[in-house]
């Protein structure tokens, strides 16, 4: 049997032999050549091409006048091909190789902006996923890099830009700590929901979703039997939001206004 398996191997290995030889376009190819053919494929939305161009321009001249250059506008081809991963390892590779290049503020907003475009399909809609399902991760990782451009780079054309999107994932991570409340008071998870609730306050006190998040922290102090915390909440919306539609049918009502949505989650 040994023996048989050893024959098979031996004219596998010969057969592969006689298979033609592969040949590489790009032999001989100077960087600048490399360079040049990335640069037109990706005008013409071959981005696959330009990433084979720019990862062997990489590899045979690392040290040229291109080789920099080719890095960040491998990170650009990666993304623009659908390989998030490979466009933000890209990024964090050329600020980590060169941490006061000209363009590092781009790397940067590159690496924020391929972690938002990820994410547009977890937060920015909610189509028919539960939020609850879903990873926020994406999200935050996009606006710890928009936060370090725009604080590292206040001057950089990409910041304006940035700064809007930062206010966007803001309010979509505090728009998903609610839903997540929202969740669990459906399932009777009190302390949970006040707890996601509590959170959305605190670290996104300027988002939208913070209006919700303190009224489910009023009916979750309410079941819990938790009448001081839920008075305090209370109070706070009240004082912040004093025309919120959560107070429609509430006055002249005998029971307290955050009874009167009973099962309405």
């Amino acid at each position: 049997m040994k023996r048989s398996l050893a024959v098979i191997l031996a004219l596998l290995l010969s057969a592969c032999g006689l298979l033609p030889e592969v040949k590489d376009e790009t032999a001989g190819w100077s960087a600048d050549k490399l360079y040049t053919e990335a640069k037109d494929a990706m005008a013409d939305g071959g981005y696959t091409n330009a990433i084979k161009y720019l990862e062997k321009l990489e590899a045979r001249y690392p040290f040229g006048r291109y080789a920099q250059q080719a890095q960040i506008e491998l990170a650009y081809a990666y993304f623009k091909d659908g390989d998030q991963a490979s466009s933000i390892a890209a990024c964090d590779r050329f600020i980590k190789l060169h941490p006061k290049h000209p363009n590092i503020d781009y790397a940067f907003y590159l690496k924020g902006l391929v972690n938002f475009n990820e994410d547009l399909g977890i937060l920015g809609k909610l189509g028919n996923q539960d939020l609850t399902e879903r990873d926020p991760k994406a999200a935050r990782e996009s606006f710890e890099a928009f936060k370090e451009l725009v604080a590292r780079f206040p001057e950089s054309k990409y910041t304006p830009d940035a700064i809007e999107r930062m206010k966007y994932l803001v309010n979509a991570l505090a728009a998903h700590e609610v839903h997540v409340a929202r969740y669990y008071m459906k399932r009777g998870a009190y302390i949970a929901a006040a707890n996601r609730a509590q959170y959305a306050l605190l670290n996104y006190p300027q988002a939208p979703a913070v209006e919700e998040a303190l009224f489910v922290m009023v009916r979750a102090y309410d079941a819990l039997g938790m009448d001081k915390l839920r008075d305090d909440a209370n109070h706070v919306m009240q004082a912040n939001f004093p025309d919120s539609p959560y107070y429609k049918g509430a006055v002249d009502k005998k029971d307290p206004w955050w009874m009167l949505w009973g099962n309405n989650w």
